[in-house]
């Protein structure tokens, strides 16, 4: 398969912390905060809405702080998120900017909500390294779901079969395959091009 772009994944490939820890793992420590309590009162009740684009993060983490840790901002905790989830695979990256400039395009293609996708895009730089950035909360729908990838396909103006998915997720990379596009799985225990190579992917 003949690729024209690489659609690449954020969590757990570009970005992806060394100690292999989630974000929060730190937070009752750092911030005060347990981890699981703010899941349970925030994520599990509001992110769903928020990362397909329907609310925003501040306007609903306000008032969940406001009854489970008052005395924690907004913005320090969405600050804190951020820096902790935001350590890039420099190494991946590397390798990423060989096949651009080989005339490969490269795209990322993630689920986040809009403030930490402008904070991956502008404040961490990934502008400079991809062509664009297509994620959930910008087009109203996540991976796996097919609607997705066909959103992907029609701001790109490219073919299935000329874009394929480089993802963390089983279910991303089938979901991808069955909308006609190439996709590789990455765990970061291979080098890229073997990975590439072995999902019969040629950039």
């Amino acid at each position: 398969m003949s690729l024209r772009a690489l659609m690449v994944d954020v969590d757990g490939v570009v970005a992806r912390r060394p100690d292999g820890r989630r974000w929060d793992w730190g937070m009752q420590r750092d911030l005060g905060l347990d981890p699981e309590r703010l899941q349970t009162a925030f994520f599990a009740a509001h992110f769903g809405e928020i990362v397909l684009g329907r609310a925003d993060l501040y306007e609903r983490l306000a008032p969940v702080l406001a009854e489970i840790a008052p005395e924690l901002a907004c913005e320090d905790l969405v600050a804190y998120w951020f820096e902790q989830d935001g350590h890039l695979d420099h190494a991946l990256l590397e390798d990423l900017a060989s096949l651009r400039a080989g005339g490969l395009e490269l795209h990322l293609a993630t689920v986040q909500e809009h403030h930490r996708a402008r904070h991956l895009w502008d404040t961490l730089g990934l502008k400079s390294r991809f062509e664009a950035i297509h994620y959930a909360a910008d087009l109203g729908c996540k991976k796996p779901e097919a609607a997705f990838y066909r959103a992907v396909e029609a701001r790109t103006g490219f073919a299935p079969h000329e874009l394929a998915l480089l993802d963390d997720s089983p279910r991303n990379v089938a979901a991808a395959r069955d909308c006609g596009w190439g996709a590789a799985l990455w765990t970061a225990e291979r080098p890229l091009t073997e990975v590439l190579a072995e999902a019969g992917l040629r950039p």
